[in-house]
């Protein structure tokens, strides 16, 4: 069951970090469209893959790499508890760059996801973005 408290933020709230895997899979075509200053989302692997990984998002939702591997590691435990963080573009280079350092961005955790998760009520059978209210104990 979601527990309604978010986890504590990771120790390094905001940082920078390269993007990987920007070359694979025609994801150059998003690089050339990214622009610093530009908002990216982060977006945790799905918790049934051995290795979830920290992926990189276009805001249309497009692919554009992932986060070092040294990163994934604690982020992407702490973004499947219920963190959230967003990102900006810093620095964009072209071809001229090796790929593991075309894209820079700034990585920004927040503790409060802005898309809460729904939390099951195994009573009903009924998911609400609201959990079920506690129940009082007597006095």
């Amino acid at each position: 069951m979601h527990s309604s408290t978010p986890p504590p933020l990771p120790s390094a709230a905001c940082f920078r970090t390269t993007v990987h895997g920007t070359i694979f899979c025609d994801r150059s075509a998003q690089l050339a469209r990214i622009h610093a200053g530009d908002p990216l989302l982060i977006i945790p692997g799905p918790p049934c893959d051995d290795e979830p990984g920290t992926w990189v998002h276009m805001p249309d939702g497009e692919l554009v790499g992932h986060l070092p591997p040294e990163i994934e590691a604690w982020l992407t435990p702490w973004l499947l508890r219920g963190g959230h963080a967003t990102a900006r573009a810093l620095r964009v280079g072209g071809s001229e760059v090796p790929s593991w350092r075309r894209l820079l961005i700034e990585v920004s955790c927040n503790s409060l996801s802005c898309f809460p998760r729904p939390a099951a009520r195994p009573e009903s059978g009924i998911l609400s973005s609201n959990p079920p209210p506690t129940p009082k104990r007597p006095s």
